[in-house]
């Protein structure tokens, strides 16, 4: 789920560079919980972002994994790595800088080109959703060939009994189950980056980050309800 958020929550549309999560979720089972995913999906945006806001690769960061990770509290966040960073950024720059001000940085420009979005017509929750076949099956072949994993999703994760049920019926109630969980996440997802459940940043949230320029306030304004 977290890793179907990162692609499709995306500001520039549907693509994985703002957030890579399905180790986290999927194999360390470092995301158990709604709010879990939505601070991966807030901090990881915001720091890949970064990246892009001075010209920096962000391989040297994910690719090249130090000694010292084995042992690290956020491992997934290759802690020595963005030290690293921090460290460059003073050299070149001089200004000593936390990680709490790289992620404040971003956010910055994260929303505002979220608002960039909204200007344009898109920016709202309806431009955040994947395809269903990002999701699960849609066919009725697709099912069948795997019939047994989804029949097992069907009891363990919907609490239904497959055996008395059609292929059709089974395909509906797993839909319905996912895309109700994703509703959940983006709940969450917006929640955490301080946007309204439409999907537009709040004014609280515009102010906070000093990008309240009068066109700005006035156009969330229109979006806050």
């Amino acid at each position: 789920m977290a890793q179907q958020g990162g692609y499709a929550l995306a500001s520039k549309g549907a693509q994985h560079d703002e957030a890579w999560l399905i180790f986290m979720e999927m194999v360390h089972k470092q995301l158990p919980t709604f709010e879990a995913k939505a601070e991966a999906l807030h901090y990881f945006p915001m720091w890949r972002t970064w990246f892009s806001l001075h010209g920096l690769c962000k391989l040297p960061w994910n690719d090249i994994i130090p000694e010292s990770n084995k042992t690290a509290k956020e491992p997934a966040k290759v802690p020595e790595h963005v030290e690293n960073y921090l460290w460059l950024y003073e050299g070149v720059l001089g200004k000593k800088v936390t990680i709490d001000d790289i992620i404040l940085e971003s956010e910055k420009v994260y929303n505002f080109q979220r608002l960039f979005n909204l200007r344009l017509g898109f920016g709202t929750r309806e431009h955040d959703y994947p395809p269903y076949r990002a999701m699960g099956p849609v066919l009725k072949e697709e099912y069948l060939d795997r019939e047994s994993f989804y029949d097992n999703q069907v009891q363990d994760d919907l609490g239904m009994e497959p055996a008395g049920m059609t292929t059709e019926q089974k395909m509906t109630a797993l839909r319905a189950y996912r895309e109700h969980r994703y509703e959940k996440l983006v709940d969450a997802v917006y929640k955490r980056r301080g946007w309204t459940p439409n999907g537009v940043p709040t004014l609280e949230t515009i102010k906070r980050l000093g990008i309240d320029y009068p066109d700005v306030v006035e156009l969330a304004a229109r979006h806050q309800a």
